[in-house]
């Protein structure tokens, strides 16, 4: 990186039209992700059905259920979040060329995203603070249009995100539109 500057000045091949796949601690920040939302639902749903116990005059065969009813929301939720992130990685993939980046994703539904640079707006790169000790970063491409005109691709490599925007977005040209 450039003293006083954000931007790395060195960039690895982004351009080549390789398919390439998400940084490999993907996985692991969504699963951390994965944990704070189990342990936020369970948590949730625990005061839920204390509130309703207390409130509520059920007989005690009503009562013994809330347990394990709780218990397998927990245990379901707290398995997504450990299993889909690694389904997901599987099914992410980018590959930019000299045309633009074309984006392919979903598990279950699957999307492909062509982003031509004549489209492109303006790029941002953001972390958050889990991300950030992971070294990831999330690409935002803005979009001249309507439907879609807002792109994400998150679980890149911090200096990798940067990469594809210095790409993306048009050198030289002096139009400030």
């Amino acid at each position: 990186m450039t003293e006083g500057s954000m931007v790395p000045t060195e960039s690895p091949v982004i351009a080549d039209g390789v398919e390439c796949r998400l940084a490999p601690q993907f996985v692991a920040w969504q699963r951390v992700a994965g944990w704070i939302v189990t342990a936020s639902v369970s948590a949730g749903i625990l005061i839920a059905l204390v509130i309703i116990w207390l409130a509520a005059d059920l007989s005690r065969g009503w009562s013994l259920m809330f347990g394990p009813l709780w218990l397998v929301v927990t245990a379901g939720v707290g398995w997504l979040g450990h299993a889909w992130p690694v389904l997901e990685y599987r099914h992410t993939s980018y590959k930019v060329d000299s045309q633009g980046i074309e984006i392919r994703s979903g598990v279950l539904w699957r999307a492909v995203t062509s982003v031509p640079t004549s489209r492109v707006q303006h790029i941002d790169v953001s972390q958050g603070p889990l991300e950030r000790s992971y070294d990831l970063g999330r690409l935002i491409i803005h979009t001249a249009g309507t439907a879609h005109s807002r792109v994400v691709l998150p679980g890149l490599n911090h200096r990798v995100a940067f990469g594809i925007r210095a790409h993306l977005l048009p050198g030289g040209s002096d139009d400030a539109v």
